[in-house]
């Protein structure tokens, strides 16, 4: 579970971002659809990538 950075509260986790657009995280031919987590407490956002190690290659 992921805690807010603000306030330390558990965080609501897997939600969905939209926009007319869409949001893609690109890095060459590798993408990536961000996941927004949100604080229940304070309402902090908080956007992640679940599957990092697929779109950034060491």
């Amino acid at each position: 579970m992921r805690k807010c950075l603000r306030c330390g509260a558990g965080m609501e986790e897997y939600l969905t971002i939209t926009s007319s657009q869409g949001i893609v995280v690109r890095k060459g031919l590798s993408s990536a659809k961000p996941k927004a987590a949100v604080c229940p407490q304070c309402g902090e956002v908080s956007l992640y990538i679940e599957e990092v190690d697929k779109l950034i290659k060491k």
